[in-house]
């Protein structure tokens, strides 16, 4: 496939068929996955590849609270979990939103569930010491991550990147073993999808790239 049809139709695919992704086929996605960029060429991503059906299930309880406050907020106009605009619910409205079981259970069950995590240790986190959220830690660990997906895209193949589970990260490491100096990244599902999507709708490069400084004169064509 070429490269710019597979950036334009990889899209986040949920629900998957039976059919399995073997060994070979994940190893092919890693092998040419492994190419990202990192920081200082450290490549301090791990990679748990899940099939055993319990610790999927396993996975499910620990994905629900996250999932169940952006329900919540969602459904009231927030923007979930966003570290600018605290939330306005309290615990008993986030309690009685509707936890989305369908969709986690397909994110949860697919062929195979990839765990990503990041070595902290190897990473230079340049915005660590400022008053807002690290996001630059990222960079190191989120091209990997995307390009098994534009891989698996190639295949054939479809997945998300999703960080619900990351909300109960402690819990997570006790039931894979993570050593302490990981921080989760991303929980990729990894399968055929049950369809195919090839059209996505983005925004234009008009509305999200400006020339000189902020707010400048809109980038186009």
């Amino acid at each position: 496939m070429e490269l710019y049809e597979v950036m334009r139709t990889t899209f986040a695919a949920r629900d998957f068929t039976d059919e399995p992704v073997s060994d070979e086929m994940l190893a092919k996605i890693l092998d040419n996955a492994r190419f990202a960029p990192s920081g200082g060429n450290r490549q301090g991503w791990q990679v748990i590849a899940i099939r055993n059906e319990e610790t999927k299930s396993a996975l499910e309880p620990l994905i629900e609270p996250t999932f169940q406050r952006y329900v919540a907020q969602v459904q009231v106009g927030e923007v979930p979990w966003n570290t600018i605009d605290a939330t306005k619910l309290s615990a008993d409205q986030i309690a009685a939103a509707p936890v989305p079981r369908e969709m986690i259970t397909k994110l949860c069950h697919a062929p195979v569930v990839l765990i990503v995590c990041v070595d902290l240790s190897v990473v230079a986190s340049f915005d660590s010491e400022l008053d807002r959220v690290g996001v630059i830690s990222g960079g190191s660990i989120y091209p990997f991550a995307w390009n098994i997906l534009l891989a698996a895209r190639n295949e054939g193949l479809g997945g998300t990147l999703t960080t619900f589970v990351g909300g109960q990260e402690g819990s997570l490491k006790t039931l894979l073993d993570i050593p302490e100096h990981f921080a989760f990244a991303a929980m990729i599902p990894i399968g055929k999808p049950v369809k195919q999507l090839t059209k996505l709708r983005r925004k234009p490069v008009r509305e999200i790239a400006v020339k000189e400084k902020f707010g400048g004169e809109p980038l186009s064509s």
